[in-house]
């Protein structure tokens, strides 16, 4: 009987499948390259010749469509969150103790230890499909913890992830055909240093780290970029509906492992911290001989119920801990100075080293942190300097190690006194070690306040994300890509512009015209429109928004919330005093005079003006305050029955009284729920009058 096409090409894919898990996920390949790529090419000589027979799940579908003009924004099944970290034995032990703690003496309990990779989180979603298989629908990055970014295309070009996986594996590991992945996308050390010899070879900076290449890489808006930096993937979650799958972590790691995805085969369970330390002590040793860069050793309590008993803080999992490998460190010599301006205006000297091999990567840059710290060290251009990883990411100096025996000329490092770039005298507040621009419209602030400005929790302007503000402000995408592949730090500096910005202040976003847009890279009539249309929804947000989108030094979401409800409008607001500001519950002494020297600022005055005229809200509803709680200092401590800590905190402020974040001789209430720490032990030792959330209620009526 004749082989039909159909079973040709179906033949030839479950052949490449298995050869691709081979070589990518088990690293023991059975043919060589060219006898792979021959498997291929007939494949795609079959699809070419039988188009309706392609699949989005075929090997040959990998790399396709034309480049994204940006990235959908996704919710997640659950928040992703960070680790809390631990780095030394103590701070280790000390956990240890707290999760025993909080769970019953009589229950047993074991750790699951897996190596901390050095790359960013990924979540992966598989749906069913019409043949029983589980199909990669999509591929979200962490984004906020709450929201990510659909890199889906990217994420078909990582050979490690399976487009499908067959009915039968999910049988016979007992899941089903919809669920969801969370893992780590990692860039091997070969692959790392493949890019940089591209990179040079193009006359482009190498990259810094192989972690920053990788988060460029995974957000770059070409797949076949993508495809040519062989990102790698390891699993370690599995979830449906946002909650876990099995009863116990390590069957997890195992299911993933027998489905066909990558886990990393360094792990191992254990049952006392003494364990952990154990398996600590072999994993740092590996940390120059795996191919890629780890940070650390992750634990994790086994158990799920248990998981779920432990809980979470507000940013982190009780029951899994981070213990961080020491810095790595290396001598080199420091060459010149830099000084960065950041969002908030705050000026930050950046050390420019000549190129040290540290933990993995080539450091060319290290922060200086500030003016005092350059005190502290003694450094000067020219000195000898340790240069240490500080958590295997961010490099800074950590002494001077000699002075040079060459005839390099050392100098002292002098700050400004005025903006690098904006050239507005620079200030520095009584008390403070950090010098500012306090112009609003400063360029060298504009990038990262335009991202701020247009983020979710701001004025919400969907669309207008980093490589669409790069190009408002003049870069290309290909040296905003460079940019981001090379791994720039916030305290790394920019290069300047290629070409004319259309953006020079935020104000600016609202008089962009359409053909404007259009001439920008990879923007169509749709995203144009859709874009245009964003930003005049957001003249609707409120002004405690608005008053966010400024800038204002000090002034957080809830501060924002505050100065809104208190004063009722922002022409109220600019006219208040230090000591109106400071009748606020949020507001102390140093926020008030934050929003005193922004609105003193003519510069700032005339931006204002501008967005008034741009049509954003300018007046909000003021609150009414009872005065029940007058006068009343409340700190509140662990979790309370019923309401949320924010929930507290606006029931006492709505009623006059005033909530502080420690306890002392003038706190009159400590209010304690479960888990009460240290704020407690203080109140009792102060002798403050601890309640709890009834109690709370009562005083409020």
């Amino acid at each position: 009987m004749a082989v039909t096409p159909e079973q040709q090409i179906n033949s030839l894919r479950e052949e490449l499948r298995h050869h691709e898990h081979l070589y990518y996920v088990l690293d023991s390949p059975s043919i060589s390259d060219a006898e792979y790529d021959k498997l291929m090419n007939r494949l795609k000589a079959l699809e070419a010749e039988h188009p309706a027979l392609i699949t989005p799940d075929s090997p040959t579908q990998r790399v396709g469509g034309k480049p994204a003009e940006g990235f959908a924004k996704v919710r997640h099944s659950r928040p992703m969150l960070s680790l809390d970290n631990a780095y030394n034995e103590d701070e280790l032990r000390a956990w240890d103790k707290r999760v025993r703690d909080a769970l019953p003496p009589s229950e047993s309990l074991r750790y699951v230890c897996e190596l901390k990779l050095d790359g960013l989180s990924l979540a992966l979603h598989y749906t069913a499909s019409a043949h029983g298989t589980a199909q990669l629908e999509r591929g979200l990055t962490r984004g906020d913890g709450t929201t990510g970014e659909d890199v889906t295309t990217n994420v078909r070009t990582i050979r490690s992830v399976p487009l499908s996986i067959p009915a039968a594996k999910l049988k016979a590991a007992h899941l089903p055909t919809s669920f969801e992945v969370r893992g780590e996308v990692i860039l091997p050390q070969a692959a790392f240093d493949k890019m940089n010899e591209d990179r040079v070879a193009q006359g482009l900076a190498p990259a810094v780290n192989p972690r920053n290449a990788a988060a460029g890489t995974i957000r770059t808006l070409e797949p076949n970029i993508v495809a040519q930096r062989r990102l790698d993937f390891y699993a370690y979650f599995l979830l449906r509906d946002g909650e876990p799958l099995l009863l116990l972590h390590s069957e997890t790691l195992r299911a993933l492992a027998a489905i066909g995805l990558r886990v990393n085969t360094h792990w191992s369970t254990v049952d006392s911290v003494d364990g952990v330390l154990k398996f600590i002590a072999k994993a740092e040793p590996l940390r120059d001989t795996l191919g890629y860069e780890i940070d650390g050793v992750v634990i994790k309590v086994d158990s799920i119920a248990q998981q779920r008993r432990l809980g979470y803080t507000g940013k982190a999992p009780r029951w899994a801990i981070a213990y961080k490998f020491p810095a790595r460190a290396a001598t080199t010599r420091l060459d010149d100075v830099l000084f960065q301006v950041g969002r908030t205006g705050k000026l930050t000297p950046v050390a420019a080293l000549a190129p040290i091999f540290v933990g993995g990567t080539t450091v060319t840059r290290a922060t200086l942190h500030n003016a005092d710290e350059i005190e502290r060290l003694g450094v000067r251009t020219g000195d000898l300097v340790e240069v240490e990883r500080g958590g295997d990411v961010i490099p800074k100096i950590t002494r001077v190690v000699e002075e040079p025996h060459s005839k390099t000329p050392r100098r002292e490092i002098t700050f400004p006194t005025h903006c690098p770039r904006c050239k507005s005298e620079l200030v520095r507040e009584e008390g403070e070690v950090d010098w500012r621009c306090v112009n609003a419209s400063c360029p060298a602030r504009l990038e990262e306040e335009l991202r701020h400005f247009a983020s979710r929790s701001v004025m919400n302007i969907e669309g207008l994300g980093e490589v669409l503000v790069a190009q408002l402000l003049g870069h290309t995408i290909a040296e905003h890509e460079a940019e981001a592949s090379a791994g720039e730090t916030d305290d790394a500096p920019t290069e300047a512009p290629t070409r004319k910005a259309l953006v020079h202040s935020i104000a600016d976003i609202y008089h962009l015209k359409k053909e404007d847009l259009l001439k920008l890279e990879r923007i169509g009539e749709k995203t144009a429109d859709s874009l245009l249309e964003q930003i005049g929804n957001s003249k609707q947000q409120p002004l405690n928004r608005v008053l966010l989108g400024l800038g204002i030094r000090h002034v957080g979401e809830r501060t924002a919330q505050a100065l809104a409800e208190e004063f009722g409008s922002m022409d109220a607001l600019i006219s208040a005093s230090v000591d109106d500001l400071t009748r606020i519950n949020d507001v102390g002494p140093k926020v008030a005079e934050a929003i005193r020297e922004f609105f003193d600022n003519k510069r700032n005055l005339d931006f204002v003006d501008r967005l008034r005229k741009a049509g954003l809200t300018f007046t909000a509803e003021k609150r009414v305050r009872g005065t029940k709680l007058e006068g009343l200092t409340f700190v509140l401590t662990g979790t309370l029955p019923t309401l949320t800590r924010d929930e507290a905190k606006d029931k006492i402020e709505a009623a006059g009284g005033k909530v502080s974040g420690s306890v002392s001789k003038k706190t009159d209430y400590v209010v304690a729920g479960e888990e009460a720490g240290s704020k407690l032990d203080k109140a009792n030792s102060l002798g403050v009058k601890v309640i709890d959330e009834a109690a709370l209620l009562e005083l409020l009526g």
